[in-house]
């Protein structure tokens, strides 16, 4: 009987062991071959902080109209993108994260038409700001309406605020959302 409970001990550590190593080296493989290890910038590893769901209510700076807003954060391509699917007011909008030679590059493909890339701005322990990045992003305020910077501000691990500055005709605009972590 001691034998038998010595076996269960034993392969029961071996089995937590093994997925304890597993998980901290998780290599991705394709067709049987394994992808490259990618390391994140800090600020990538800042975003995956948000991963989940949060929903809460967006203040529009335009109009003063305060409606529902969903930003559900996953991380795909084998841990390397970071995609944001963005429902302001029923309408879905779409942002990725990913690395570049280091960087955060950010992609937001908005319901203006408008497609800006950003860079980072500032990052704090509690905070990442992003701005339009000029020399990839060819917009004109004077013809076309665009997201010029974003902000996420961590307020707990289960609460965040998310600001966002709209060039719209011409003019500047600032949203705000209060947002809780659904999961």
């Amino acid at each position: 009987m001691n034998i038998f409970k010595g076996i269960i001990v034993l392969a029961t550590s071996m089995i937590i062991s093994f997925s304890a190593f597993s998980a901290e080296n998780d290599i991705t493989v394709v067709g049987g071959v394994e992808m490259a290890e990618v390391q994140n910038s800090t600020a990538f590893n800042h975003v995956k902080k948000k991963l989940g769901k949060w929903e809460g209510k967006l203040t529009q700076g335009l109009t003063g109209a305060v409606y529902d807003a969903s930003y559900e954060f996953e991380l795909t391509s084998g841990g390397n993108t970071i995609t944001e699917t963005v429902i302001e007011d029923g309408v879905q909008m779409l942002t990725t994260y990913s690395d570049n030679d280091g960087e955060l590059v950010i992609k937001h493909y908005c319901v203006l038409g408008t497609e800006p890339i950003f860079k980072v701005d500032t990052l704090s322990k509690k905070a990442i700001a992003i701005k339009l990045d000029k020399s990839k992003s060819n917009l004109h305020a004077e013809h076309e309406n665009f997201v010029t910077d974003m902000k996420w501000t961590m307020n707990s691990k289960d609460s965040m605020t998310f600001e966002a500055t709209v060039m719209f005709n011409g003019e500047l605009t600032k949203n705000k959302a209060k947002l809780k972590r659904v999961y």
